[in-house]
C-alpha cells in the first residue's frame, strides 16, 4: 500500500480544501409578497416572474360536469 514520505503541511491541506466552500444562495423578498424567494426563479405563491404571469391555474370545470 502506498503511504506518504512526509506530513502534509497545514498549507498544503487548506489550499487543497480551498475549493470545498459551499455557496451563498441569493435570496430576496419578493416586491408583492414580502416573502422569500430565490432570485431570478418564479414566485410560486402568484406564478409571476419580471411582473408577468408565467404560470396559469389549471382549472377545467368542463371536466368536472363530464364525470359521472
Amino acid at each position: 500500500m502506498a503511504v506518504p514520505k512526509k506530513r502534509t503541511s497545514a498549507s498544503k491541506t487548506r489550499m487543497r480544501r480551498s475549493h470545498h466552500a459551499l455557496a451563498k444562495v441569493n435570496v430576496i423578498t419578493d416586491a408583492k409578497t414580502g416573502e422569500y424567494r430565490l432570485s431570478h426563479h418564479v414566485c410560486m405563491t402568484h406564478g409571476t416572474y419580471n411582473g408577468r404571469k408565467v404560470i396559469t391555474d389549471n382549472v377545467n370545470t368542463s371536466d368536472n360536469n363530464n364525470n359521472p
